[in-house]
């Protein structure tokens, strides 16, 4: 073949030279290898067109159609919501407003006028619903013949031929547009050859080199039903297949996320345990006390569609032939008669099968925030703001209190497959409990002791510029309160509270408070970023007046001698700002 490519550049070439010489006399050629052209009416030519068909199955969730595709940008209403859709990424925006509510009715407005394009490739401005359902086939649900799991990676180049063999053009191809219009303008009888080597591109993204049309035929052949087309117009079904499920469920750990059964709700029940589905067909489940459920799972798929089969001794409420009726981005949904109801969503950072000494090593990497601490039904969170703790490897424990390291000791044992942290801390009997620890991953462990809850967040400043920038602007000279509006009305600014106090934030995170007569007071300052992406500066105090400062506060705007905190309400606007300024 690679004679041919370079007999028909030579065959180009000299054609330009004779044209330039004499326009009247024709080049003749030598026939072409009949392996190396093929025509219009061709096996071949039929392929090649199948794969420069514009596919339209993609956004019917918007247009309802396989044989036509909206060019986007465009704006929607979905379920009363207004979305502007600038790309197929934004196609998710609609499914996840569609699937906020289970219960209720879908509805989708377009705001025309919309431009489309069709499996030709030609564009019609559709102006209202009426002129899109006419052009719009009769059966949605029809499969279309395009073939979607291959295409061409271009630029490609065709040479041409008459019926006597004599070269008529060479023609570069840059998209699929371009080559359907191609494959669409040959005249019976012409000859045509593609030049190879050309590479293909699997829907996947991984590509192959052809160099012959006997190879060509065969790879866009095999490729043709390689890959899911999703050419019904249930956009919301994901086409499962039981391979496809079954791969997807042994990936990664399941978090469970709502139950229903028997119509009734029982998500608080079942929220956060635990599912990892084994590929000899055992399921695992893990309980908030770390509890172990072993049984059995299976799949198939009905006329209905894909379904699981979950079967436990005593685990009754999962005990069924499930329906799965969406698979999307992590999370699967299942579903049976009579009101029962799973929603998974997928986890990878969690490691199920941990060992104490896996455990003990995920603790010392960092240091530990206590998020969340509830004993005996108080929430105690806000005495632990700014006090992070510490595991070492000699199972000593610190925690820092006003710049100052308490110790005491930890360790980590098992019981009945159950791991169990225990923290003895002089001074802190809300944290020298026998925690169980309930759920395990990179950045949270969730421990509960009856009806004790704690909630650690790792805390790794080395690991982040921006909290190492944030530790440095803070360390660097004294501040002061410049403004602190609570969002209530005063006589007198509260503000005026703090004048003529002077604060250090010391690197050890002591808060150093120097007041009016230069009496100094202690806290507690940390910096962070938490799991949603947002930076911290939390500060805890003891004493008036800044005792009111004590809080977890958004960082809004730092500068060399600026920071700017804000305290939301749980409906997102303002309540608090404070603002420090370096004097």
């Amino acid at each position: 073949m690679k004679t041919k490519l370079n007999y028909t550049l030579l065959l180009a070439f000299f054609a330009l030279l004779t044209f330039s010489s004499c326009q009247d006399e024709v080049i003749e050629i030598t026939e072409p290898n009949s392996e190396e052209t093929f025509q219009a009416d061709s096996n071949l030519a039929d392929l090649i067109s199948l794969t420069s068909i514009n596919d339209g199955s993609s956004d019917n969730i918007i247009d309802g159609a396989n044989e036509l595709s909206v060019n986007l940008p465009i704006t929607v209403t979905a379920n009363g919501e207004q979305i502007t859709v600038n790309s197929e990424e934004d196609f998710i925006l609609i499914e996840e407003t569609f699937d906020a509510y289970e219960d209720d009715t879908d509805e989708l407005e377009i705001q025309f006028p919309i431009t489309v394009t069709l499996r030709d490739h030609t564009e019609v401005v559709v102006n209202n619903r009426g002129e899109l359902d006419n052009l719009r086939d009769d059966d949605p649900n029809e499969e279309d013949d395009d073939i979607e799991c291959i295409d061409f990676q271009y630029p490609i180049t065709f040479s041409t031929y008459s019926t006597n063999f004599q070269i008529i053009d060479v023609v570069t191809i840059n998209s699929d547009r371009e080559l359907y219009r191609f494959m669409k303008s040959l005249e019976a009888g012409v000859l045509v050859s593609l030049n190879f080597p050309v590479t293909m591109v699997y829907k996947d993204g991984t590509t192959i080199d052809v160099n012959n049309n006997l190879e060509l035929i065969r790879v866009i052949s095999e490729a043709r039903n390689a890959c899911d087309e999703d050419d019904d117009n249930d956009w919301n079904d994901d086409d499962f297949t039981k391979e496809r499920l079954d791969n997807l469920l042994v990936t990664c750990p399941w978090i469970v996320h709502d139950v229903r059964r028997n119509s009734t709700n029982l998500a608080n029940e079942y929220r956060e345990y635990l599912m990892v589905f084994r590929e000899d067909g055992v399921v695992k489940v893990r309980a908030r006390n770390g509890d172990m459920i072993t049984g059995e799972w299976s799949t198939r798929v009905s006329d209905r569609g894909a379904k699981i089969k979950l079967e436990f001794d005593s685990f009754v409420d999962f005990t069924l032939d499930w329906y799965v009726y969406e698979i999307r981005y992590g999370k699967i949904k299942l579903f049976t008669e009579g009101g029962n109801r799973i929603i998974l969503e997928k986890n990878c950072d969690i490691v199920v099968d941990h060992s104490i000494d896996r455990v003990k090593n995920f603790l010392k990497e960092c240091m530990w925030r206590v998020a969340r601490l509830s004993v005996d039904g108080n929430d105690n969170e806000a005495d632990y703001i700014g006090t992070p703790l510490k595991f070492f490897g000699n199972n000593e424990v610190k925690i820092r209190v006003n710049g100052e390291f308490v110790s005491g000791t930890w360790d980590v044992v098992e019981y009945n497959d159950t791991f169990v942290l225990q923290i003895n801390l002089d001074g802190r009997p809300d944290l020298q409990l026998e925690w169980i620890i309930t759920f395990l991953e990179p950045h949270l462990i969730k421990l509960e002791d009856r009806d004790n809850k704690m909630i650690l967040k790792r805390h790794c400043p080395d690991a982040d510029d921006d909290v190492a920038y944030i530790n440095d602007v803070l360390i660097d000279g004294e501040w002061e309160v410049a403004l602190y509006d609570d969002g209530l009305v005063h006589v007198v600014d509260p503000t005026e509270n703090y004048f003529m106090y002077v604060v250090n934030f010391l690197e050890s995170g002591r808060a150093k408070i120097t007041d009016p007569n230069n009496g100094i007071t202690s806290g507690s300052w940390l910096a962070y970023r938490n799991i949603e992406g947002t930076l911290k500066l939390g500060l805890k105090f003891g004493d008036a007046p800044f005792n009111e400062l004590t809080h977890r506060w958004k960082i809004a705007e730092i500068t060399d001698d600026r920071i700017e905190l804000k305290d939301y309400s749980a409906n997102g606007e303002v309540e608090r700002k404070l603002v420090f300024e370096k004097l």
